[in-house]
């Protein structure tokens, strides 16, 4: 990713902290084989993370990440009989990696338009968030705009049925979409919709994070 040196470039504790590491161990295969510091890893993330939020799936990048957690709700839903659920819904102007099923999800028309015609079938996507008129001036959150979230009720759900929908994608802040910061409420919004629906929310914060 493009948004991955927060802590700038050359530091000396990092450099000497992957110095000490290659010294010991340059590379260890996650592939069907386990290594100490990957679980030390993720006991830290879990530690630091919301409540709830007790498990950690190691992947190599964004967009890796952002297709395995599509392929991890289509898993829990059938898992828990409900395999009709195999639609996702996006957001335009979202941002969600390189792979086909990111683009597909995705909301950004540039991205999108040279595999038209090739993206994942039953893909739909919200209205974005930005609200020029009410919002273009607004520091932090702007207080209106938390009703656009009720689209996924009033339009979407309908359409397609909630029995049919695995997931719904969202940046909390889009990024590559434009750095849209939410609308008050608007994230809690969704995640009430999801709930009463049955519908997994997946938020990506590949950027955000």
């Amino acid at each position: 990713t493009l948004w991955c040196v927060n802590a700038g470039h050359c530091r000396p504790k990092i450099v000497e902290a992957i110095r000490k590491q290659a010294g010991e161990l340059d590379f260890a295969s996650a592939f069907s084989l386990g290594h100490p510091l990957p679980f030390k890893v993720a006991a830290r993330i879990a530690q630091i993370a919301p409540a709830g939020l007790e498990h950690v799936f190691s992947t190599t990048a964004g967009s890796e990440a952002v297709d395995t957690a599509l392929k991890m709700a289509l898993a829990y839903h059938r898992l828990n009989g409900q395999a009709t659920r195999t639609k996702f819904i996006g957001r335009e102007r979202g941002y969600h990696g390189v792979n086909l099923a990111g683009i597909s999800v995705g909301g950004v028309p540039a991205t999108r338009k040279a595999y038209s015609g090739a993206l994942m079938p039953g893909v739909d996507h919200l209205r974005h968030t930005q609200d020029l008129a009410r919002s273009a001036f607004s520091r932090g959150q702007p207080e209106g705009g938390a009703e656009l979230a009720d689209e996924l009720e009033q339009r979407i759900i309908p359409l397609h049925g909630a029995e049919n929908i695995a997931a719904v994608i969202v940046e909390p802040v889009s990024g590559a979409g434009g750095v849209l910061v939410p609308p008050k409420g608007y994230l809690e919004r969704l995640r009430e919709i999801c709930t009463r629906h049955g519908i997994l929310l997946i938020f990506d914060e590949v950027i955000t994070g």
